[in-house]
């Protein structure tokens, strides 16, 4: 197993929106944690997006919650490596709006391949799935640091449209081989993942990018 620890690609404004993101997801998942177990359920039964009672509230409040300790931090630390450059293209207001979308469409995309599922949705992973596909698709060459372990930690580094390409290969074959029991096991929401990235690459050619951004671009490229 491989994960990202950070890339090699300047930011050039301070990424306010995803520090914020990062802490209200923390404090939403400390709040998780201070429940006693029938109150989580019942927290989460409500707030998480449960396919069966489609919501749009919950399509959003959803976003916030996790399921562990792993699931937050890995979720976290993506946003991190990845979202800093996209905030910095779009500013701020415009990738709030911009990692909504990608959230919304990441919900909407599971929900469509199980609509009558009563297993609660969680986590911030579709949304944060579009940051990457927007990643790749403006920073194709940057280097992604990764870090793994085979009886020793060690770290390498790769091109971000190789690391991201694979990312998305690894969700795509499991989500098709586990599309017959979706409706009926929890686990990783693939199809979420899949919406999610899809609607980053193409969201990101619609959203105006900073005159800055583009003025490196046309210097640099």
């Amino acid at each position: 197993m491989v994960i990202p620890i950070h890339d090699s690609q300047r930011s050039y404004s301070a990424p306010l929106v995803v520090v914020g993101l990062i802490v209200v997801n923390v404090l939403a998942f400390l709040f998780e944690l201070s429940l006693d177990t029938f109150t989580r359920n019942d927290f989460i039964a409500v707030f998480g997006l449960v396919p069966e009672r489609f919501n749009w509230m919950s399509v959003f409040t959803s976003m916030f919650l996790h399921g562990g300790w792993m699931h937050l931090l890995g979720n976290m630390l993506f946003l991190w490596v990845y979202g800093d450059n996209v905030e910095d293209i779009l500013g701020h207001g415009k990738f709030l709006l911009f990692y909504f979308s990608c959230g919304v469409a990441a919900a909407l995309a599971q929900y469509a391949m199980a609509p009558d599922s009563r297993i609660p949705m969680v986590g911030a992973s579709g949304a944060i799935a579009g940051v990457m596909g927007a990643y790749m698709v403006k920073f194709p060459h940057s280097r992604i640091v990764l870090a793994g372990w085979f009886i020793i930690l060690f770290t390498f580094d790769l091109p971000a449209y190789v690391v991201l390409l694979y990312w998305f290969a690894i969700q795509f074959i499991s989500g098709l081989g586990g599309v017959a029991q979706i409706a009926n096991r929890g686990g990783v929401a693939f199809f979420a993942h899949i919406g999610g990235f899809l609607a980053g690459v193409l969201l990101i050619m619609l959203f105006k990018t900073r005159e800055r951004y583009r003025l490196r671009r046309d210097l640099y490229w």
